[in-house]
């Protein structure tokens, strides 16, 4: 392996999906500002997803609509002055 390639905030990181509560601890250097408290009673960053294995369609088998931030009323509020 060369030296010097990698990251140096290479650790372990909690991935959670945020609509089935599925979390999974792996390493990761991903930037996060959460932490989370793990099973084995440590604390770890805490990266959120919408989305992952556990709520995908493709591997659960199942349409689901996920609209956790609303994004289409978003959306329509914030272009509704140009609305004529």
């Amino acid at each position: 392996m060369k030296k010097d390639i990698h990251p140096d905030n290479y650790r372990l990181c909690v991935f959670k999906d945020m609509s089935t509560d599925y979390a999974i601890l792996t390493k990761s250097c991903v930037e996060t500002k959460d932490t989370i408290k793990w099973e084995d009673g440590k604390e770890y960053p805490l990266f959120k997803m919408e989305i992952s294995s556990d709520s995908h369609p493709f591997f659960t088998g199942k349409a689901k609509v996920i609209d956790t931030a609303s994004r289409i009323d978003k959306f329509k509020n914030k272009y509704k002055k140009f609305k004529k």
